[in-house]
């Protein structure tokens, strides 16, 4: 249910996007994953066609970039080389890992106007390479836990489907999930509606003992957390807040902070799907029930390759 108008006009996220060191690797993993052909990287144009300003200066960074068109939201991987830019920044920083998360506007200036009310200030802006365009980043982690792309397009973007190579690793190439790992759910939650415009759900409880059956790294465990799903078009996003029993969230909040945790596919017969992944090098962080026994789930050990932690979601 909408409860007012999207900050931006639309609530659709139909990108997420990864920093990483090495782009081959990382496209071949995320080829392998998907069941597709592995993707050719491109280069950024010149300072005199990408034009990128990053925190008020102009600057010669360029990046080699891929996108892979998925069956929800579209993955880009970004490389970027050693002048001062937010993908530097990212990796030096924070390191590989999920970047940002993006949306169309029709009007970048508009667009940067309403997020400017709202506290989020621009952090580089710059034109597309491949296409006629601008883009433009904000700094939005303290609110969002992420930061926020605004895209606009001078024509429309060709959907380009990445050639199959086979049956997707997982049976499916949907991302279902990108989940958020928070200190106060309250306040993420109330950050996120009102950028997309909706009513905020219903916090989720964990569910008793007895009915999850958490293991984290090999042991029982309460996992006492709260949870939340915030419907998009194209993707769900899911803040969890730890308790205080261990589990992989607390650890993920104690070690690096708040931020992305994990994205999620939806599979069957996920047992089968576990062992698959850890015949290749990934094994279980956590496992569990829904809290409603009406599904369960398997965080797998998935960063070396992929940057980020996948879960396995097995709804019945």
């Amino acid at each position: 249910m909408i409860k007012a108008s999207p900050i931006l006009g639309n609530n659709k996220i139909n990108q997420i996007a990864f920093v990483v060191h090495d782009i081959e690797k990382v496209s071949k993993a995320f080829a392998a994953l998907l069941g597709i052909k592995t993707p050719q990287w491109f280069l950024t144009g010149t300072s005199e066609i990408s034009q990128v300003v990053f925190r008020g200066k102009r600057t010669n960074s360029r990046s080699k970039l891929v996108f892979i068109n998925t069956e929800g939201v579209q993955i880009e991987l970004i490389e970027p080389d050693k002048n001062p830019g937010t993908m530097r920044e990212f990796l030096d920083v924070v390191g590989e890992g999920i970047h940002h998360i993006a949306f169309d506007v029709d009007s970048m200036r508009k667009g940067l106007e309403k997020l400017e009310v709202h506290d989020l200030p621009v952090l580089q802006t710059g034109e597309f390479t491949a296409s006629n365009g601008r883009y433009a980043y904000v700094d939005s982690f303290d609110q969002y836990k992420i930061l926020m792309e605004l895209l606009e397009r001078d024509e429309p973007q060709p959907i380009t489907e990445p050639e199959s190579a086979g049956e997707p690793l997982l049976g499916t190439t949907k991302v279902e999930q990108i989940a958020f790992v928070v200190k106060d759910i309250e306040k993420a939650a109330d950050a996120y509606c009102t950028l997309l415009g909706v009513e905020k759900p219903t916090i989720i409880q964990s569910g008793p003992s007895e009915i999850c059956q958490v293991e984290f790294e090999g042991k029982r465990t309460e996992a006492d957390s709260k949870y939340m799903f915030i419907k998009t078009p194209l993707i769900e996003i899911e803040l969890i807040e730890p308790g205080k029993s261990p589990s992989t969230w607390k650890k993920h909040l104690e070690k690096h902070g708040e931020g992305v945790h994990h994205i999620s596919f939806v599979v069957k017969n996920m047992d089968e799907k576990i062992e698959t992944l850890e015949k290749m090098g990934y094994p279980v962080i956590q496992r569990g029930n829904f809290y409603n026994g009406k599904g369960r789930y398997a965080y797998m050990d998935t960063i070396s390759d992929y940057k980020v932690i996948i879960e396995l979601l097995e709804k019945y």
